[in-house]
């Protein structure tokens, strides 16, 4: 009840006094020396020690009955039995309800048929050695007891289960303490590890707003943004294209297409002004929730200035490399052909003028793959459309392999439609068909076979050119069209080359806003596709 009982003490003898008080005008046994009297004495004394020693009486002896408090609570239904004794013990027999409750509430069910028990014997028994074995007698010695009984097993009860809530919710709350704080050192930790990688990372909402950053992005913002940010995507700042001088529209802006759920990587944009100006690379993935709806955006944001001027130094060498090695080419060329067309050489230098020309050509056909590589890094491919006949490229194509296919024992097969007319660059066009299959005769094996087709439909025209080669691995696929890249089996096979022929397909490709894919070949080898549209974009 309350933890200090001396105030449950006082409430009880005040009790008692005050039905002795009530019985005072009307009742003629009542007199100065009754036992009511001295009960009330002994209550009076009995409360006056609990003030004079108050420690005691609050000091727990938990492994034992005979606790201060609960002797006192002995008394006090002791006194109760001794009211009994007068002829009319009045209505006190009700206030056994009180230690019945403080001992339920102390010993839970123990302590409530404790108290019946000291109810039955301190309180009924006297009861009825003063008024008898009657009916009314009886009743008024076991209903207080039994009633006593009840009211101390329910306060145990709800003091049980009061105890029980309060274990559980101290059990959660310790729980919920341990958890924020393993939340608390992971945020902290996994902070700490957003701040040591050289990578900007940003996280945007459903809603396009900022989220949360890291060190390295912070940075990235405060040259972008000078004067601040809203925290909002799209907004414009220092922030120009690929070029470093034209500046981004808001639907250009990386974080503004990755908030309308786009996905992509390598877009590359410059930030800042003057010598602090940098490139970077910026890479986003969409978050979707358990539904498949649009939860927000991650972009990666990598400092790629370094790169970029390493990519400047590079084309600039190997441009002007180019340039300087195709002059003294065209003479050797030159030459070369003029002593090929004499009569009066014997026939080995012939042979040997034959190897050093197809060695001329093999090397002025890599110079103008550096030369063409470099001038579509510096800028875009440039097209000279004009009308042209497709299917008899094709075919030219096809008899300009024959003799390198029939000196390694390659067939070469194929066909295409009379005439299939196209506006676009011819030469290009007769670069991509010839790329192709310089590739696939390079890497199909003495015996093999290489099949060249023209698909045609109302929308786009289609080139394929298949081998019998080993084929390329499904990770290398997207790899090849990189700039000097080749793959395993190109390394492991000595095949000739410098990784530039698909790179240059694919950018000549593209400028004609068609698309190149790789895929398997019908019984083994690789299978290239050129989709070019049958009207040129607009």
């Amino acid at each position: 009840m309350t933890e200090d009982p001396r105030w449950l003490q006082v409430g009880f003898v005040l009790l008692v006094g005050f039905e002795l008080l009530l019985r005072l005008p009307s009742d003629d046994h009542l007199e100065l020396w009754s036992w009511s009297v001295l009960a009330l004495a002994v209550l009076v004394l009995v409360t006056a020690a609990t003030f004079w020693a108050p420690a005691a009486l609050r000091r727990p002896r938990t492994s034992s009955w005979l606790r201060p408090d609960l002797v006192v609570v002995l008394i006090d239904l002791a006194a109760l039995g001794i009211i009994q004794l007068d002829p009319d013990g009045g209505a006190v027999t009700i206030l056994v309800v009180l230690p019945a409750l403080w001992w339920g509430q102390r010993h839970g069910r123990r302590g409530a048929l404790g108290a019946g028990l000291a109810c039955l014997l301190l309180v009924s028994l006297p009861r009825l050695l003063a008024a008898g074995l009657d009916g009314t007698s009886l009743t008024r010695a076991v209903l207080p007891p039994t009633v006593a009984v009840l009211a101390g097993l329910g306060i145990a009860e709800a003091v049980g289960r009061a105890a029980a809530q309060r274990d559980e919710a101290d059990r959660r709350g310790r729980e919920l303490t341990e958890a924020l704080a393993t939340i608390e050192h992971q945020r902290r930790t996994g902070a700490a590890i957003l701040d040591t990688v050289d990578v900007g990372l940003l996280l945007l909402d459903a809603e396009g707003r900022y989220v949360g950053c890291n060190k390295r992005h912070q940075h990235f913002m405060d040259l972008a943004f000078p004067e601040g940010h809203a925290g909002v995507a799209g907004q414009l700042g220092l922030v120009r294209c690929a070029d470093g001088t034209t500046v981004m529209t808001t639907e250009e802006m990386p974080t503004y297409r990755a908030a309308h759920g786009e996905e992509f990587d390598d877009i590359r944009i410059w930030v800042g002004e003057g010598d602090e100006q940098r490139a970077v690379s910026v890479s986003a993935r969409s978050i979707r929730d358990e539904e498949g709806r649009y939860a927000g955006s991650a972009l990666a944001y990598k400092d790629v200035t370094d790169f970029m001027e390493a990519l400047e130094v590079k084309d600039a060498f190997v441009a002007a490399v180019s340039h300087e090695l195709r002059t003294p080419l065209t003479s050797i060329t030159g030459y070369l052909e003029v002593l090929l067309e004499r009569d009066d050489l014997p026939a080995q230098a012939l042979h040997q003028l034959g190897v050093a020309e197809r060695n001329a050509d093999r090397l002025e056909r890599l110079v103008g793959d550096l030369l063409t590589t470099a001038v579509a890094d510096a800028s875009p491919t440039s097209l000279e459309r004009a009308l042209v006949d497709l299917g008899a490229l094709v075919r030219e194509q096809v008899e300009a392999a024959q003799p390198a296919a029939s000196a390694r024992r390659i067939v070469v097969e194929g066909g295409a439609p009379e005439e299939v007319l196209l506006h676009a660059d011819g030469q290009r066009l007769r670069q991509v068909v010839d790329n192709l299959l310089s590739n696939a005769l390079k890497h199909t094996p003495g015996g093999g076979r290489v099949s060249v087709g023209l698909v045609t439909s109302d929308v786009d025209v289609e080139i394929r050119v298949a081998d019998t080669g080993p084929g390329i691995d499904v990770a290398e696929r997207e790899l090849v069209f990189g700039r000097f890249f080749r793959t395993r089996a190109s390394r492991d096979q000595v095949v000739p080359g410098v990784g530039l022929g698909l790179s240059i397909t694919r950018d000549i490709v593209v400028a004609h806003g068609g698309r190149i894919h790789l895929d398997d070949a019908p019984g083994g080898g690789t299978l290239a596709r050129v989709l070019l549209p049958r009207e040129p974009a607009p």
